[in-house]
Formats: structure tokens, C-alpha cells, sequence
């Protein structure tokens, strides 16, 4: 799988409230691996939502990015305990937490649940369209194709890119246009890293109205018949109980 470029942000908001004005930092780790060389601290200091100082591991210093950011810089780049507290941030802040992150969410994987379903085609262009969605899976890189009697298809494929519920999960779609065609065998097929082998669905058409109402009539008729011999064989036995006064009585 392709390395991931992550971050986690921890933000310290200060607002005076006393002349509606706004301060606050934010604590930034930005990461690829547990590698110390693969992590970057970045601590930015905002006034009204403009970021006007900011420190970066990669840089080493603070820089200035509005007039009083760059006085600013100037004073705290004098003061090597303050660089050098700034500097150790990185390893022990960012890399303690990256460990834990990489142990506890990064490195597990959640299978995912697919559902093939018929749609409309936007714009009638295509008598159908057939919707693989795919939900609830991590980590985020996934693959979706489709199959036509086991054959890899590439065209009249859409798909959306792969988005987050909000619970470290993800869901995508994948959208197919097809003309039906007699006995063609249809799949969408699901690759991640958390299924042992590809994740197979195959699409099962709907069975034809005038077919349905056909199987429909029939039940009922059977099922009217069954009830019809019943009825007529507890007649005769509930006959054949019945008492009938002899005419010399």
C-alpha cells in the first residue's frame, strides 16, 4: 500500500472576550512513519484567524509572517531555551504519539460491508445502472471493480472517491452504466487490505413483472385449491360422524 501522510492537531484556544478579539495556537504533527526523520512539530500562532508566527521542526526557528509576527520571531529565536524546548517537541511529543497512534489505530484494519443495488441512469442514456457501495472500512485505500462474466471492465465506470463518516470509517460508490444483455453475469469485486481474498458480489436481476404476476397467480391458485380439497375432505369426515334417526322410530 502507498505510505499515508497524516497529522493530528491539538489546539489551545485563549479568547479575550473583553473587546470581542481572538487569540489562540495550534500544535500540528505531521507523519508518515514512527521515523524521527519522517516527522515534522509545527506550532502556529494565530491572532483573529491570521497565522502570524509559527514554528517548525524542519525549519529549527520561528518565522514571522505579519509585522508584529516577525518582531515576534525575532525576540523568541534570541532565546535558545526556547528553541530548544520548541526542538525536543518533536520527538517527545510527536514521536511519543505517533507510536501510539501506529500500535492502537493506524496499523488495524476494519473489513468492509458492500451492497449492489439498480438505479437510474442519470439522463436515460443507459436503461440501467447498477450501484456497488462499499461501507465502514479502514484503512482508507481500497479498490472497486467490476466484473462481466469474470472479466475485468474498465468502461462506463464512475466512482466516488472515498470519503470519511466521521468515525474513522470510510464508505465509497462505484457506479456502472450497462445495456442487459441475456445470461451476462455481472460482479462488483472489492480489494482491501484487511480481506484475505477479493470481496465478490455478483448482481441478481430482478425477475420481470409479467413474470412475477405470472408465479404470483399461480400461488394463489395452488394455494386456493389446497384449500379447496381441505375443505371438501373435512366435510366428508364430519359427515360420516353425524347421526341419521332410523324412519321406524
Amino acid at each position: 500500500m502507498a505510505s499515508m501522510f497524516l497529522c493530528f492537531t491539538l489546539l489551545f484556544i485563549n479568547i479575550c472576550t473583553a473587546d470581542g478579539y481572538e487569540c489562540y495556537s495550534s500544535t500540528r504533527c505531521l507523519f508518515n512513519s514512527t521515523e524521527l526523520q519522517d516527522i515534522e512539530f509545527i506550532r502556529s500562532y494565530y491572532y483573529n484567524k491570521i497565522e502570524h508566527v509559527r514554528f517548525s521542526s524542519d525549519v529549527g526557528r520561528f518565522v514571522g509572517y505579519t509585522e508584529f509576527g516577525i518582531k515576534e520571531a525575532e525576540y523568541w529565536n534570541k532565546d535558545q531555551a526556547i528553541l530548544a524546548q520548541m526542538r525536543a517537541q518533536k520527538e517527545t511529543y510527536c514521536q511519543h504519539n505517533t507510536d501510539l497512534w501506529y500500535a492502537n489505530v493506524l496499523s488495524k484494519s476494519v473489513k468492509p460491508s458492500a451492497r449492489l443495488h439498480s438505479t437510474m441512469a442519470p439522463g436515460c442514456h443507459h436503461p440501467a445502472m447498477l450501484v456497488c457501495s462499499v461501507y465502514d472500512f479502514y484503512p482508507k485505500l481500497i479498490k472497486v471493480s467490476w466484473l462481466r462474466n469474470g472479466q475485468e471492465t474498465t468502461s462506463d465506470i464512475t466512482s466516488t472517491e472515498e470519503f470519511a463518516n466521521g468515525d474513522w470509517l470510510y464508505q465509497v460508490h462505484s457506479h456502472l452504466e450497462y445495456m442487459p444483455r441475456s445470461g451476462e453475469k455481472i460482479s462488483c469485486m472489492v480489494e482491501h487490505a484487511s480481506l484475505d481474498e477479493p470481496l465478490i458480489i455478483n448482481w441478481v436481476p430482478p425477475m420481470p413483472e409479467t413474470e412475477r404476476l405470472i408465479i404470483v397467480g399461480a400461488i394463489g391458485l395452488i394455494l386456493g385449491l389446497i384449500l379447496f380439497v381441505a375443505g371438501v375432505i373435512y366435510r366428508r369426515k364430519s359427515g360420516g360422524l353425524m347421526l341419521v334417526p332410523s324412519s321406524g322410530s
